[in-house]
């Protein structure tokens, strides 16, 4: 998918042939799974002669958000501001990447007070 979404629409050679050295997979392996990602509705094709050109179906952010939700579910308990206070204090964030946090955090807080507002005024 990475490759895809980096590269644009690609043949399934050129996926194969854009694996990191020593990857290990076969082409068929490739081949199989981009066939497995297109009936998941990831990726998409367009028929070429006798060629198929691959191409995410899917944004990276949304595969990303669904990714993180699985973890998350997968590790979390109650409460999930240990884990994510740990994995903050463990990344190497640039100061861009913290202002982004913190406006995100800032926005969560808005919609979240918000919501209990709006909640307060229908009871």
């Amino acid at each position: 998918m990475k490759t895809l979404w980096e590269q644009g629409p690609l043949a399934a050679r050129d996926v194969y042939a854009a694996l990191p050295d020593g990857h290990g997979w076969a082409y068929k392996t490739v081949k199989t799974l981009l066939s497995r990602l297109v009936a998941k509705g990831a990726l998409d094709y367009d028929q070429i002669g006798n060629s198929y050109l691959y191409r995410a179906n899917v944004a990276q952010e949304e595969v990303s958000r669904q990714e993180v939700r699985s973890v998350l579910s997968r590790i979390m308990s109650k409460s999930i501001s240990p884990v994510l206070a740990h994995m903050i204090e463990e990344a190497d964030l640039s100061s861009e990447e913290i202002t982004q946090l913190q406006e995100t955090l800032r926005k969560k807080s808005l919609r979240k007070d918000s919501g209990r507002s709006s909640r307060r005024k229908s009871s």
